[in-house]
């Protein structure tokens, strides 16, 4: 897994202005183009100043980290929606600590995933009017995150992934690895150098591939940083993560 349940999303950098009235998250039940009914946490800006954020979950979907996180999204200036991955497989959500993950996640597929996204995006249009998109996703959702964009129906004007799971063999899955050269950018990409499951090897080949096929990419390592480093809870981590808002904040600035 990601991060423990009950992970808090990091504060935003002391200097971002926050929106009047703050955010409060809203637990919607979508439709996908199948007829699959999903579960995904909606939270719309009182000061909406850039693109609208889908975010991607970890391995357990849709639990209190993400719905705080789309909250966070939101006092920054950006709707945002963070989607669950298993109604397909598990029915609505959002997930509670007992949810078995495991066999759910290798029923995903990346198209349906995509599917879903577009729901989702069309939700957040149709109470706001914003059609610009960014994704972000974490360790499997980072993948997701980078995968997304090789659909040409989502748009998507960036995305963003952190400690992206680049290699998703393990569960039989296709990962970014195998889907670079179809990607479209900007991605950011932010890493754990002290990731066990995320080597610099594989960075590193992921980059040159995105090279190869001309995909405007930055990714940046922090040296000491685990896998997960992304939570208030992990306190020795605060100014990494204070910097990761900042890149993907500055990031969001801009996408067009």
């Amino acid at each position: 897994m990601c991060f423990e349940f009950d992970a808090i999303p990091p504060d935003l950098p002391p200097e971002v202005p926050r929106a009047a009235g703050g955010a409060a998250a809203e637990v919607l039940e979508l439709t996908s183009a199948d007829g699959t009914r999903f579960s995904a946490a909606f939270a719309g800006s009182a000061d909406p100043h850039g693109p609208a954020i889908v975010i991607y979950p970890d391995v357990r979907g849709l639990y209190p980290f993400y719905i705080q996180l789309a909250e966070r999204f939101a006092e920054a200036g950006h709707h945002a929606v963070a989607v669950d991955y298993f109604g397909r497989t598990a029915g609505l959500g959002p997930r509670d600590e007992d949810f078995e993950y495991v066999d759910h996640v290798k029923q995903t597929r990346s198209a349906q995933i995509q599917a879903d996204t577009r729901a989702a995006l069309d939700a957040v249009a149709e109470r706001t009017g914003e059609r610009r998109a960014v994704s972000v996703g974490f360790c499997f959702g980072g993948g997701e995150s980078f995968l997304a964009t090789t659909n040409q129906e989502l748009q998507l004007a960036g995305a963003v992934g952190f400690y992206a799971g680049l290699d998703r063999s393990k569960w039989e899955l296709e990962g970014p690895l195998d889907r670079a050269a179809d990607m479209h950018g900007p991605l950011l990409g932010l890493f754990g150098g002290a990731d066990q499951a995320i080597t610099q090897d594989q960075i590193d080949d992921f980059s040159g591939r995105l090279d190869a096929a001309g995909v405007e990419h930055d990714f940046h390592v922090y040296p000491d940083a685990p896998h997960s480093f992304f939570d208030r809870k992990q306190e020795e981590y605060a100014e990494v993560s204070e910097d990761a808002w900042r890149r993907v904040l500055a990031f969001l600035d801009q996408v067009d």
